[in-house]
């Protein structure tokens, strides 16, 4: 409610890769047994949430930055409770920015085509995953010397792991070389999982390595947050 103007300019963003793609490349873009809004959006979905996941990296750096977290240091309370609370925090405004998409989604024509509860369960995937990607960010956030760093360094790595994936073209028309790279990328299999239960498909193996990635990514990155902030801090 203090920063009405974040959430304001993270809507717009993922508002905009949904009407460009859906009337640039509609045209152009051809996917076998899909319409393209069918295939496009979940993989919109997807990287708006992985995107937004770097408001983790940068709202940490600003705290220590500006001394915010020594106060919080004074106050009787868990220290995971300042790295829980920021990541929460994203979470919270993920959810909020998905909402919206997912009503222009539904003004470009795309439709849950699997029902209500694939729906939800793909949306609750989606929601895990990009939890997952906060605990990466606010390891980089502890680990950057400025806000600036912080922005560039949570940006510069999501750009090729998410184009560079089944979000917006078919994996087999790439390169040969790139094709490995794209299949096995964890964003792709937590699209294609998505994608499948919004359009009332077959998931398969990609629900559970979904799963998988996204408690893995939590697990691994949480502890080295929670170290990374005890030395930060002191």
């Amino acid at each position: 409610p203090r920063s009405p103007e974040t959430l304001v300019f993270a809507t717009l963003q993922p508002i905009m890769f949904v009407l460009l793609f859906r009337y640039v490349y509609d045209g152009t873009i051809e996917i076998p047994g899909f319409r393209y809004e069918q295939y496009l959006l979940p993989g919109i979905f997807a990287q708006t949430i992985v995107f937004g996941s770097a408001f983790t990296s940068v709202g940490l750096a600003e705290d220590l930055s500006k001394g915010f977290i020594d106060r919080l240091r004074s106050l009787p309370i868990s220290q995971a409770a300042v790295l829980v609370g920021r990541t929460f925090s994203d979470l919270a405004r993920n959810l909020v920015t998905f909402a919206v998409m997912l009503i222009v989604g539904f003004l470009v024509g795309f439709r849950f085509e699997g029902g209500v509860v694939n729906a939800v369960l793909a949306t609750l995937l989606l929601l895990a995953f990009s939890y997952s990607f906060s605990w990466i960010q606010a390891l980089i956030g502890l680990s950057v010397k400025s806000v600036e760093a912080a922005n560039s360094a949570g940006f510069i790595w999501m750009f090729p792991m998410t184009f560079v994936s089944s979000a917006f073209v078919d994996p087999s028309t790439m390169p040969g070389w790139l094709q490995p790279i794209a299949d096995h990328n964890p964003f792709t299999v937590v699209t294609n999982a998505v994608r499948a239960l919004y359009n009332g498909m077959d998931p398969g193996s990609d629900l559970w390595l979904s799963i998988a990635w996204a408690a893995g990514i939590t697990v691994v990155f949480a502890a080295l947050s929670f170290r990374k902030f005890s030395s930060a801090s002191r």
